[in-house]
């Protein structure tokens, strides 16, 4: 019976293979789909913040003069769009629409005493086209809010009383200035609107209206400010979120998503996906970083996010700051204008993004589809999925491979009937887990299959060397092999570190294959499991060098409670510890970036124009391949096994990023392979020499003894 059951779990285990295989055979026609979609998107828009325009404006001496000359040079540097907001007291005020007094301010200006108890807002329009276009937004604004509003006139030019305080009435959004959108509109830039959700209650018949006149003004795209999309608070009585994607649907209005936002706004995936998901990625550049960074490292900037991220819009902030060097107010106008258009012989972004592909325009929304034949390949992929995650779960608890397999189909068709996403979140972390995980600990297994049938028992570099015995405990054998020369030991550990990095990379078809949707690629939903994915590996094979490379697992866990607490080891311990923790804040988004570790990657990316991954080719990737050439000599250096997967699972969280294009996601991890592997070999080297040195010493000091 035991003999069957090793028969029938045998051939279980080849078609867990066979499924894994025809998982990663069926991700890579999705792959291609996703690759042609990231391709047919490459128009770039640049947006230029036009609130922030007449902030700046209103510290010159002729503001309106000073806003027509800095538009002329917005366009002229490749600015094709601004973005307009909602109207408020402020902005009227700003673009020379109406002025405003309280209570005490228009009584002396009529010449009148102050009243004793009132506290309300006046305002007075600059003429007749003004008070005709503004004063129905003023009403609707304040009547809705229950503040009555009267006429009111001041030097022959009209008014209107708004029984409110200024302070008050200056945080009460409307619509945007009608005035303001055609003047823009007829200077030849397009519009983008940015709305709120802070116009309470949704007023249906007025949604309609603005998004009507938005669209005869040319508008095609709107983005929101604040935390909520527009319709988002009152969905629940009104299904106000419903009617305004309707609304977007009627005008043939797509959406904006801004980039790393630390809370997507509520109500904008719902939005994107009753659209179509016609949304375009955005990235703002802060006033700040608008300020104080160089024209070139802006245009680097924004070349990235295109190249690296999708990033199809470019958002412009400014602001009025006052002068370090001399007693003025200064702006940073000229500085992007120079970081667009280039200066003093330097590339601009408009032309360094043409370069690369990427011409200047109106952004474009990925041209994807999802086809009956897509969604029948991802069930193979989530079969293989399954599949692999069996065979790592087989690896440790061996013959408990395809029981797991049974176990993961019905927990999937489970969870696919709750949340398909999560289904594919789920299986996507546990391939991307077990892949790296199992091409190491195959690569273990090929060493010991060629070093433990051939060794002896020696401890040093040719004596007996008592040393030997801590590592002889760990690992359950001697740790010097022999019958290996250098040169094949150097072309088995080149030939394994191909073979491994090809299996830890047909991972990376499971992640892209599986999380094939577009909400990945537009960061509507992201990959979850980051810290899982960069800690499982490392831990899992540190647990298959100590406790399965010995005659018994139960063995070797004896072995490990017996060994000595030395001052050494808990220094070791703590050390790796730092170590640890220091690699997992350095893991996702949030992690911090020395200035050093800028100029690096600046460096690298300027070089290669793909930037590798600084920890696969200069750390993990070498270690690993000197450790597969030292593990044919030494067991102790099964260790550095444990410090090679951190190359193997950054390669298959390289494709994790699902918002970076695929084919630069696989030219990345290439190249980081390649320049390990030089390094790697520059490592052997060394070690040669090395080893070459200390044998020569050792063997001289032994003859001296002698002759002592």
């Amino acid at each position: 019976m035991p003999q069957a059951y090793r028969f029938w779990n045998r051939a279980a285990r080849r078609l867990l293979l066979v499924l894994t295989a025809l998982g990663v055979l069926a991700a890579l026609p999705l792959g291609f789909v996703r690759h042609q979609m990231e391709q047919k998107s490459k128009t770039v828009e640049f947006v230029f913040d036009y609130r922030d325009l007449l902030l700046v404006a209103s510290y010159q001496a002729h503001p309106q003069q000073f806003m027509e000359e800095k538009l002329e040079q917005l366009k002229e540097a490749g600015v094709t769009t601004l973005a307009v907001f909602e109207g408020s007291l402020d902005d009227f005020a700003r673009a020379g629409r109406i002025t405003v007094y309280n209570s005490m301010q228009a009584a002396l200006l009529q010449g009148e005493p102050a009243p004793a108890d009132e506290n309300y807002t006046y305002v007075l329009f600059t003429d007749e086209k003004a008070a005709e276009a503004l004063e129905p937004l003023f009403r609707r604004a304040f009547e809705a809010s229950g503040n009555a509003v009267r006429t009111w006139s001041f030097g022959g030019k009209p008014g209107l009383v708004l029984e409110t305080s200024v302070e008050d009435a200056q945080l009460r959004p409307m619509e945007p200035d009608p005035l303001t959108l055609e003047e823009l509109a007829a200077a030849g830039f397009r519009l983008l609107p940015r709305l709120t959700d802070r116009i309470r209650p949704y007023d249906p018949d007025l949604m309609d209206e603005m998004l009507g006149r938005f669209a005869e003004l040319g508008v095609e795209r709107l983005l929101f400010e604040g935390t909520e999309a527009t319709g988002f608070g009152d969905q629940a009585q009104m299904q106000s979120l419903d009617h305004f994607a309707s609304l977007l649907n009627k005008y043939g209005f797509g959406l904006a998503a801004i980039e790393n936002m630390r809370t997507p706004q509520a109500g904008f995936a719902t939005l994107a996906f009753k659209t179509d998901y016609d949304v375009v990625r955005l990235y703002s550049l802060s006033e700040n970083d608008a300020f104080t960074m160089s024209p070139a490292a802006i245009a680097d900037r924004f070349l990235l996010a295109a190249k690296d991220r999708n990033i199809r819009m470019f958002y412009l902030n400014t602001a009025p700051m006052r002068s370090a060097s001399k007693p003025t107010i200064t702006d940073s106008l000229d500085n992007l204008v120079a970081a667009l258009d280039g200066r003093d012989g330097e590339e601009g972004a408009v032309a360094k993004l043409e370069r690369f592909g990427f011409k200047a325009g109106f952004a474009e929304p990925f041209d994807y589809r999802y086809e009956g034949w897509q969604k029948v390949l991802r069930a193979v992929v989530a079969l293989g999925a399954i599949a692999i995650i069996a065979l790592l779960l087989d690896a440790f608890l061996r013959g408990f491979g395809p029981i797991a397999f049974v176990i993961g189909l019905a927990g999937s068709a489970g969870l696919f009937v709750l949340s398909p996403s999560l289904l594919e979140q789920a299986l996507a972390l546990g391939a991307a887990v077990a892949a790296p995980t199992l091409a190491v600990i195959w690569a273990l297994g090929r060493v010991r299959a060629h070093t433990e049938g051939d060794r002896r028992p020696v401890g040093g570099f040719g004596d007996a060397d008592p040393a030997g015995a801590d590592d002889e405990r760990l690992f359950g054998g001697r740790w010097l092999f022999d019958g290996h020369p250098a040169g094949r030991r150097l072309v088995s550990a080149v030939f394994l570190f191909a073979v491994t990095s090809l299996l830890s990379l047909c991972g990376t078809a499971f992640v892209f294959g599986l999380l094939t949707n577009v909400t990945y690629s537009l960061v509507l939903q992201q990959f979850r499991g980051v810290s899982v994915l960069h800690m499982a590996p490392i831990a899992l094979v540190a647990l298959y060098v100590f406790l399965y490379t010995g005659r018994s697992v139960s063995g070797q866990l004896r072995k490990l409670l017996r060994l000595k607490v030395t001052v050494l080891g808990v220094v070791v311990a703590v050390v790796l510890a730092g170590v640890g923790y220091y690699y997992m804040t350095r893991t996702g988004n949030s992690g911090q970036v020395t200035s050093i570790e800028i100029a690096f990657r600046n460096f690298l990316e300027s070089t290669f124009g793909v930037r590798p991954r600084t920890k696969e080719f200069l750390l993990a990737h070498p270690l690993f391949v000197l450790g597969l050439f030292l593990s044919f000599r030494y067991r102790a250096a099964w260790v550095l096994m444990i410090a090679g997967v951190l190359g193997q699972l950054s390669m298959v969280d390289t494709f994790a990023h699902i918002h970076s294009p695929i084919l630069l996601s696989l030219i990345r991890c290439l190249l980081g392979l390649g320049l390990g592997l030089i390094i790697g070999l520059i490592l052997i080297a060394l070690w040669q020499l090395g080893e070459g040195a200390w044998r020569r010493w050792a063997l001289s000091a032994k003859g001296d003894r002698r002759s002592a």
